[in-house]
């Protein structure tokens, strides 16, 4: 029997808070926006969706003739209470027509493969979303109805590979602990992430318009420490913005 799911936004506006995954290029056209980092998400062999996560990330060897696929992902760091600084009072989206593809795809999930798509369209709790028949048909026979924003995503991850993966072997070559991290994290029972600085990225990149983006970050990440100080439950996004915003403010001074 055929795998049919219906689906419809209500615009609840309940799946724009906290952080959110983005592709490099929406990444920097939002600096001025979102406070950057990176989020590694490591899998080990054997997980279904470790051969798309080869793919669009990267592979590190370890002992045995083991290996782990991590995921690389631009993301905007936000913790899960916050809304998204584009999100309006009306609970509308105030970027909508140049949000980032991440936010078009959605409940879509390109990272992982076309056939487990369905598993994603069952509102999280709290969501307001429309899955009944009455929502337009989205997804049937182990594929996406209307799939331009899903394959336009797609594309832009795996444009982006190279840049990631050369940003990867910086990392592996400077960050005497970031396997073992890795290791640790993929032996979680939910998977379990490593957060690297928007800096390690530009400086390993070598981006031209490291400062510019420096000096758009700068003011977001004290904004973020700010609203994150004193609070317990908050303490590590809170610490993260603080180094962060160091070394931001080390880059934007930095001669051209």
């Amino acid at each position: 029997m055929a795998r049919v799911k219906h689906f419809q936004c209500t615009e609840c506006g309940m799946c724009c808070y906290g952080q959110l995954p983005l592709t490099c290029k929406d990444a920097f056209a939002n600096a001025s926006r979102f406070p950057l980092c990176f989020v590694w998400t490591p899998l080990r062999q054997g997980s279904k969706d470790y051969p798309l996560v080869a793919t669009l990330g990267t592979t590190i060897k370890l002992t045995g003739r083991k290996e782990l696929a991590v995921l690389i992902t631009p993301t905007a760091y936000i913790p899960s209470s916050f809304p998204c600084p584009a999100l309006g009072d009306d609970n509308l989206c105030s970027i909508h027509s140049n949000k980032p593809s991440r936010c078009k795809t959605m409940p879509f999930y390109p990272y992982r493969e076309e056939r487990y798509q369905a598993e994603l369209l069952t509102p999280r709790q709290s969501w307001a979303c429309d899955t009944s028949t009455a929502a337009p048909l989205v997804f049937q026979d182990n594929a996406i109805v209307f799939r331009n924003d899903f394959d336009n995503e797609r594309q832009e991850l795996l444009e982006q590979v190279p840049i990631l993966r050369r940003y990867a072997d910086y990392m592996l070559k400077y960050s005497a602990s970031l396997v073992n991290n890795l290791i640790h994290a993929s032996s979680k029972v939910k998977a379990g992430h490593v957060i690297t600085s928007l800096s390690s990225f530009l400086t390993a990149s070598k981006n031209a318009d490291a400062k510019h983006i420096a000096q758009l970050q700068l003011p977001l990440l004290k904004d973020y420490m700010a609203k994150t100080a004193g609070d317990v439950k908050l303490a590590e996004f809170h610490r993260n913005y603080l180094n962060w915003s160091k070394e931001m403010a080390y880059l934007s001074q930095a001669q051209s």
